[in-house]
């Protein structure tokens, strides 16, 4: 019988080949292992960068590599931009992917999450890595996202990794937030928060009000799942019901 990672890998394979194979802003265009441990990928969406005489242009493709290290899914992939990205988020050496990682979070739901931050969908200039490219992004606010591009193929239902396999934190709490992100704020609980289903939201901002802790999410995979304030420890849970 396969080990946990190993079922792991193999499960992340699957979704990713499901999710992107036929999706014009994502492709897989390296996987190596048996299953993969190693991916890169490559965006189809508008990003910038800094060209040699120091100007901020656009660029429109872009490429990520992703490794898996031997204590994945518990540990948090090691991601590196291969193109150079300007994004408050990004430096030459990794990608910010969050504070917290979660290892019921799928590696396709990562991709897309970087895809959105590479196009200014998603940002954090509060703990940046590139300082100048977040005291640019606060001054030029009017000029985001530089592509709207929906990174995130239309069928994500796809099976992901179970909590009773990984743990109980269903969630990852991310930092890379849009300022365009919807803001709700949680009590101090338990509570439950019902959003109307006719809104399309796609991550939100959540603060909790026993420490007032911001708290980035991926909405679409809330829905009666809980999430625990890194801060306080308070529980929380949210619906899109």
């Amino acid at each position: 019988m396969s080990s946990p990672r190993i079922r792991r890998l193999n499960l992340d394979h699957e979704n990713l080949q499901k999710q992107f194979s036929q999706w014009p802003p994502v492709r897989i265009t390296q996987a190596s292992g048996m299953p993969p441990e190693h991916y890169q990928f490559e965006f189809n969406l508008k990003g910038l960068y800094i060209d040699p005489s120091g100007e901020i242009l656009e660029r429109p493709r872009h490429v990520l590599d992703v490794n898996l290290s031997l204590g994945y899914p518990r540990r948090a992939p090691h991601c590196k931009m291969i193109t150079p990205v300007f994004h408050p988020n990004f430096d030459d050496a990794s990608v910010c992917i969050g504070d917290f990682w979660a290892a019921s979070e799928g590696l396709d739901d990562l991709v897309v999450r970087i895809g959105r931050m590479i196009t200014f969908q998603e940002y954090n200039t509060k703990s940046p890595l590139n300082g100048l490219a977040a005291k640019w992004a606060d001054e030029n606010e009017n000029l985001l996202p530089v592509d709207n591009t929906e990174v995130a193929p239309p069928n994500p239902d796809l099976p992901h990794s179970s909590n009773d396999e990984w743990g109980d934190q269903s969630i990852v709490i991310n930092d890379a937030i849009s300022p365009a992100t919807k803001t709700v704020q949680t009590i101090a609980t338990p509570t439950r928060l019902h959003l109307s289903s006719s809104l399309k939201i796609t991550s939100m901002v959540v603060a909790c009000l026993n420490c007032q802790q911001p708290m980035g999410l991926e909405a679409r995979h809330l829905n009666g799942k809980s999430f625990i304030c890194p801060k306080c420890k308070i529980a929380h849970e949210v619906r899109t019901d």
